[in-house]
């Protein structure tokens, strides 16, 4: 395959992706998605990614704060916020936003149609964030099949790399590919500076612990002079 396509919101799962198709495509593109989101200073640090990586960004604006259902997308929900990921709740969290990444990759599939993409590639895992419904492997061999019908390039495959891995053996892969994290932001709360409340900051500070490393983001802000 010589074309790859990620799926890029910058965050620890996309940007292992992102490095990781690095190494097994010709050209690699990213896709990243503006879909008002209350964390959209993700955007902006994709893009600080994508550029030292020399990648091809392409911004996709679409509003899916008009379907609404989502503590990301309606500011007038609140965010989760917990103390530690032992208190995050079974059952689909309010952060889940309704079909996003069915969207996601229907737009990921009609731009490989254009430019000739052999597979679009996405961070989906289960193992520590079991509850999203559009993250599972049955779900993306679902789509690879709509895909298949409903494109020109009938062969388009959909790429779960990660679906079995943990947060922490993503980042142990990235880190092995020489990944850098220090702007890739999972934080919910639309701040640079984590929140560490939300389940997105939980989960990232739990998995860098369990590699035993500072998060490149925080040592980053740290050298800001930021707390």
């Amino acid at each position: 395959m010589k074309t790859g396509i990620v799926l890029f919101s910058g965050g620890i799962d996309s940007t292992t992706a992102l490095y990781w198709a690095g190494h097994r495509f010709e050209r690699v593109a990213a896709l990243t998605f503006d879909y008002g989101q209350r964390h959209r200073i993700e955007i902006d640090c994709s893009r600080e990614i994508a550029a030292r990586l020399n990648v091809k960004q392409q911004i996709f604006r679409l509003d899916l704060s008009q379907i609404g259902g989502s503590s990301l997308t309606d500011l007038r929900e609140p965010l989760p916020q917990f103390f530690s990921a032992d208190e995050i709740e079974e059952g689909v969290p309010s952060t889940y936003v309704p079909f996003r990444n069915g969207i996601f990759l229907s737009v990921a599939a009609a731009w490989a149609d254009v430019i000739e993409a052999d597979a679009i590639l996405t961070g989906f895992n289960v193992i520590d964030s079991p509850h999203y419904p559009d993250t599972t492997e049955p779900f993306a061999l679902a789509m690879e099949k709509a895909v298949h019908l409903g494109t020109r390039r009938n062969g388009i495959r959909i790429l779960t790399p990660f679906i079995d891995k943990k947060k922490s053996e993503i980042l142990s892969l990235g880190l092995s590919l020489g990944a850098d994290y220090s702007h890739s932001i999972s934080c919910y709360s639309g701040q640079e500076i984590p929140c560490g409340r939300c389940s997105s900051c939980l989960i990232r500070r739990n998995a860098w612990a369990a590699i035993g490393r500072e998060d490149h983001l925080l040592a980053r802000l740290k050298k800001k002079g930021q707390p």
